[in-house]
């Protein structure tokens, strides 16, 4: 069974902003991505470096994972940012522009040789041509020795200006790239985060395209503004009905006369063994929601 920690909402949030790294304190983001690349000007990028680094330091995050994305290896910056994310700590680093599975073992390599700390993961953006086909390699690398890799994130809106394909019609033309990272990522034993969806104020596009995510076994998804969480958390986060279910469920196969059984009847319908371990998932990531609530 995976983690059951929830990851229904990513938000980014601009390394150079230092009132937005306050902000992100108190947000109710299950994540806060702490962004050193797109969100951040050439020549404020060593200022932002220092900056989150410092923020990840100090602390104060709560319940919420700490993820800093660093700009690419291939970049003035890339190096240093790893560095300095490194000494940080923070929970883990997203890595951008991946595109084979070497580049996983390169920046596990580099991490593990700056002292990261063993909870820090390695994230990866999956958001080029290359890396849609080299998408079960990339997933893959988390069984290299060393690796770190344990999520992928989607980055819809740079996959849309490298193939030129379109993000409506329900993202139709995106639809087989994504599955294919969910099933890479699944194989692999790895979570994986929707794209953005970038109407911050279109808040039933936003449900939709989170429903969308959701069905297609998404994790959670990435947001850009504050006021998208609540939606985006209400989507991934499981309904009242699906508690009660998951718990009819795991009652029933505890029951004397259903011990060592692999298949049972349900409420009329036949329920098996891989339902029982869903319903544990479903129950274990609403009680980690609830706690996090109560927190």
């Amino acid at each position: 069974m995976q983690a059951s920690r929830p990851r229904r909402s990513a938000l980014y949030m601009p390394g150079s902003n230092a009132r937005a790294l306050e902000k992100a304190r108190t947000l109710p983001a299950d994540v806060v991505i702490l962004d050193l690349e797109d969100a951040v000007a050439p020549d404020a990028k060593p200022a932002a470096r220092q900056q989150v680094a410092a923020a990840v330091r100090a602390g104060g995050f709560g319940a919420r994972e700490t993820v800093i994305r660093i700009n690419g290896l291939d970049t003035p910056w890339g190096a240093d940012d790893l560095a300095a994310a490194a000494a940080a700590g923070p929970d883990a680093i997203l890595v951008p522009k991946v595109g084979a599975a070497s580049d996983i073992d390169q920046v596990s390599q580099m991490l593990n040789r700056a002292g990261g700390r063993a909870e820090t993961r390695l994230w990866a953006m999956m958001e080029t041509p290359k890396a849609m086909l080299a998408a079960a390699q990339i997933a893959a690398a988390a069984g290299h020795p060393g690796s770190r890799l344990s999520c992928f994130v989607l980055g819809t809106n740079d996959l849309a200006k490298e193939t030129r394909a379109s993000l409506g019609l329900e993202r139709f033309a995106m639809m087989p790239w994504l599955m294919t990272c969910l099933a890479a990522a699944r194989a692999n034993g790895l979570e994986i985060l929707d794209g953005v969806y970038n109407d911050f104020k279109d808040r039933d596009g936003l449900e939709r395209e989170s429903q969308q995510g959701r069905a297609m076994g998404m994790d959670g998804k990435t947001v850009i503004h504050p006021d998208q969480i609540a939606t985006v958390n209400a989507v991934f986060s499981p309904a009242a009905t699906e508690v009660a279910s998951a718990e009819k469920i795991i009652a029933a196969f505890d029951l004397p006369e259903n011990k060592g059984k692999g298949v049972i009847t349900v409420d009329g319908r036949m329920v098996e063994l891989l339902h029982a371990e869903m319903a544990r998932r479903t129950l274990a990531i609403a009680a980690a929601i609830q706690a996090r609530s109560s927190g």
